[in-house]
């Protein structure tokens, strides 16, 4: 590998004290660690309004959805921790995949999906760690025609899961994420070369 392959990192929660959030920073820090180059960027950053077609029509694509849009086209891979709301993705990351996947400018809504390397990852109090969303995180990405990584990490007891400096506390938990964190850096980089 003759570069460090660029990585969107991002949580699908607003919240600023998010348990995804945390681990989010977590896994870009591996990232940076292990021959990545994570871009950690906030979605409370890139406030859009909910997706609507005649809203679309009369305004066209937001500001801040073009900005993100701008960012997930530039980078060749992401990872994705999402919260799971009542089962599902929540609102927030859905509402952003969806403006992003809408044709704009004479681009396909494709662009920022087609061909990029995913993983997912997420964080619960719970028993299951948000694992039921990461499947329909899943199948609506590859829908896109992104390439979403098999492996996955999802963390129960996200609660009890961090240090005071944000680091993970157990060594599963560690090795987990590096094994999701090298997996997408090496399919990114097989796929780049």
């Amino acid at each position: 590998m003759t570069s460090r392959p660029k990585i969107l990192v991002f949580a699908g929660s607003a919240r600023e004290a998010s348990l995804n959030k945390k681990l989010a920073r977590a896994a870009a820090k591996v990232i940076d660690e292990n021959g990545g180059e994570a871009t950690f960027i906030d979605l409370r950053d890139y406030p859009m309004p909910i997706y609507e077609g005649d809203l679309e029509a009369r305004e066209g694509m937001p500001p801040f959805a073009r900005k993100l849009r701008e960012l997930f086209v530039s980078h060749p891979a992401f990872l994705i921790v999402s919260p799971e709301n009542n089962g599902t993705i929540p609102s927030l990351l859905k509402n952003a995949i969806d403006w992003l996947s809408r044709d704009v400018d004479g681009k396909s809504g494709l662009e920022p999906y087609r061909g990029k390397v995913i993983a997912l990852m997420s964080a619960s109090p719970g028993a299951f760690g948000g694992v039921v969303c990461l499947t329909h995180l899943r199948l609506s990405l590859s829908k896109l025609l992104a390439h979403v990584i098999p492996d996955q990490f999802p963390l129960p007891k996200a609660d009890q899961a961090f240090a005071e400096d944000g680091s993970l506390v157990q060594a599963w938990q560690q090795k987990s994420v590096l094994t999701v964190v090298r997996q997408l850096i090496e399919t990114t980089s097989r796929l780049a070369a």
